[in-house]
């Protein structure tokens, strides 16, 4: 197993990491970053055939995986109560589970809009409070909750906009009411980032996203692995005096301004650190 990390290979050792949503994408990505740093990782998810193959991906003796609907606040207490017996600690979370659909907010029902904020809020507040009362608070640690670019609004998704945007305040929340115990909480808003959750937009949003490069000052899209990247910089210590901060990767899109044009360039090289990743089929031709 080979995975170009930037960070030192021991960076993590003896630790024990919760990756949510650790099936595909994002914490895929991370969870093979965390391994290679030596961590022990505990992946999360809804479906048991996706954690299985990562974990066949990682190597047992370094994972486990737990099946779990994070808006389940009972399963959440279990599950992380059985992540202790595992594994007897708990020093990293990252809360990266989530998803969306694209819909205006007048065709927004109320079951779709609590499925949206349930999995990107209440779920990662879950988590959180159980890693934290189970053992960060005794032990100290590290939670990273992923959000999305979701500066002045996120007209097409406004339920995920809106759950976004609570979750970047429950960490600047949770960064001072936790921070006596030792434990730091900081989030990873990432952009336009190629990732295979892209192949379950529709076909008229795929047209889209074939464009919206454009709109990116670095013309591009970004990669899972430079997600990870600033994700397994938070949880380092190297991020020691960080908390209740969020950190973009984004390519700078929320600095885009209508009266200054975006020449086409190709000087933004991505960082390929991830060897088993895969251009999703959305944007591929």
């Amino acid at each position: 197993m080979t995975y170009r990390s930037v960070f030192h290979p021991t960076l993590f050792a003896g630790q024990t990491v919760i990756v949510t949503g650790g099936g595909s994408g994002i914490g895929r990505c991370t969870a093979h970053e965390l391994v290679a740093l030596g961590a022990r990782v505990a992946l999360i998810g809804r479906k048991e055939e996706k954690l299985i193959r990562v974990q066949n991906e990682l190597g047992t003796a370094l994972t486990t995986f737990h099946v779990c609907d994070i808006r389940d606040e009972l399963k959440v207490r279990q599950t992380v109560t059985d992540i202790l017996l595992a594994h007897g600690r708990i020093d990293g979370l990252v809360n990266n589970a989530g998803g969306q659909y694209p819909t205006p907010l007048e065709n927004i029902s109320a079951k779709g809009w609590d499925a949206v904020i349930n999995t990107n809020l209440t779920g990662g507040f879950l988590m959180a409070r159980e890693c934290y009362t189970q053992s960060m608070a005794a032990r100290g640690g590290a939670i990273v909750n992923i959000i999305a670019d979701m500066w002045n609004g996120m007209p097409g998704m406004g339920h995920s906009g809106a759950a976004r945007a609570g979750m970047l305040n429950l960490t600047e929340t949770a960064a001072c009411e936790w921070a006596v115990s030792g434990v730091r909480v900081n989030a990873v808003a990432p952009g336009y980032i190629a990732s295979s959750g892209l192949d379950s937009y529709p076909p008229e949003l795929v047209a889209q996203l074939k464009h919206i490069a454009r709109k990116v000052p670095m013309q591009r899209f970004g990669n899972e692995a430079e997600v990870s990247a600033a994700i397994v910089f938070l949880l380092s210590k190297a991020a020691s005096f960080i908390t209740g901060s969020v950190l973009r990767v984004d390519g700078g899109v929320p600095n885009a301004r209508p009266t200054w044009p975006l020449p086409s360039h190709k000087r933004s090289e991505p960082f390929d650190g991830f060897e088993l990743y895969e251009m999703p089929q959305a944007l591929r031709d």
